[in-house]
């Protein structure tokens, strides 16, 4: 189900950017309704607080955005004040605000506020108003006089259950940055695309599932796995010495209700060889091939493109002539979640990262940390 005009007309004026400050709250408000701070949200909506906090969307200004900013900000506020606008989208979150022809300095600046990502505010809240999705039961209407209710109540509408809720951050407009013809970010028209999208299968629905507000992505092997299937078949076994063997390996985008990988980030590394007796391998047998987006570290062009559509699969084929020493054959399929910023940090690193150096050195280890083996199998030869 895609969004209704009504649910379009609202979330055209929800994700109006960019976003303007709260303004003035109303006067029978508490210091607790006043806040935006997520903490704050959590008195009373612990559940939502507690899975927030582990989600990629508190994250979203780490230390890798952060690093690059300090410079950044002083260089090309415009481009620094572009980041904000979905790693933390509020106006009350960004040091400067449009003045005039440029930017001058945000007189609703919460900086305590700044620093944690997005926020609930940045999805529910308005001008002090609240909005949110339709209760579990499907009913919208206020269950009592609003000025009686904790922050006036809220509004509710079904734009929070339709995918297009997310394309404010996860999809360019057409004419954004794109390379060969095809949009750096384009998530929600890969969705549009997808068989989930005819199945009435939201974002939402595995992004949140039974609305949790998780998030979970690339990062998660779970979420990954529950995205693929993988099949391996092997001609023939046992083999002798001299024997051609051949390995039929195939990866199939079965869930993903996008491209896998969406984004030029991650990398995905399928990699096959022979093992010996004792396990360890034969040299000159391994073969690799990666599934990804592949573009330069300036964005410059797009060297090649092998990501799995929805519903398509990625297959290759090992062929190997085996010596007396062959006794297994190895596959692994390995995420490298931040793959490009791994490679993206070291550069800056070896050309100077400025006044931001160390947060750049602390995001590079954290994509380090970051890859995570999705499948394994060893069979045996003999």
């Amino acid at each position: 189900m895609r969004a209704s005009p009504a649910e379009q007309a609202f979330l055209r004026q929800h994700w109006k950017r960019p976003l303007a400050p709260q303004g003035t709250p109303p006067e029978r408000f508490s210091g607790l309704e006043r806040s935006l701070a997520p903490a704050d949200c959590g008195v009373c909506h612990p559940v939502q607080f507690a899975a927030w906090k582990t989600s990629a969307h508190a994250r979203s200004m780490g230390p890798g955005i952060t690093g690059q900013l300090v410079e950044m900000i002083k260089t090309d506020p415009a481009g620094a004040r572009s980041c904000f606008t979905c790693h933390a989208p509020l106006a009350e979150q960004g040091p400067f605000a449009r003045s005039g022809n440029g930017y001058g300095p945000n007189a609703a600046l919460d900086p305590a506020l700044q620093l944690q990502g997005v926020v609930c505010a940045s999805c529910h809240v308005r001008g002090y108003q609240r909005f949110g999705p339709p209760r579990r039961d499907g009913s919208t209407g206020s269950r009592a006089r609003r000025d009686t209710l904790p922050h006036n109540g809220a509004t509710r509408t079904t734009a929070y259950l339709r995918s297009e809720f997310c394309a404010s951050c996860h999809q360019f407009s057409r004419d954004g940055f794109a390379l060969n013809g095809k949009l750096l970010e384009n998530t929600f028209e890969e969705w549009r695309a997808s068989p989930a999208a005819r199945q009435g299968r939201q974002c939402q629905d595995c992004h949140m599932p039974d609305r949790q507000h998780l998030w979970r992505g690339i990062h998660d092997p779970e979420m990954v796995k529950s995205g693929i299937e993988i099949a391996l078949e092997v001609s023939k076994t046992p083999v002798r010495p001299g024997d051609e063997l051949t390995a039929a390996f195939t990866i199939r985008n079965t869930g993903v209700g996008h491209f896998f990988p969406t984004y030029v980030t991650p990398r995905v590394v399928v990699s096959m060889e022979l093992l010996d007796a004792s396990g360890g391998p034969i040299k000159g047998s391994r073969v690799e091939q990666g599934i990804g987006r592949d573009v330069p570290l300036d964005l410059s062009r797009e060297i090649a493109d092998t990501r799995i559509p929805p519903g398509g699969r990625f297959a290759f084929t090992y062929r190997r002539r085996l010596d007396e020493a062959a006794a297994q054959l190895s596959t692994k399929v390995t995420m490298y979640p931040d793959h490009f910023y791994t490679g993206f940090f070291e550069s800056l690193l070896e050309n100077g990262a400025g006044a931001g150096e160390s947060h750049i050195r602390q995001a590079l280890e954290g994509t380090r940390r970051s890859p995570f083996v999705v499948y394994e199998r060893n069979i045996p030869l003999t």
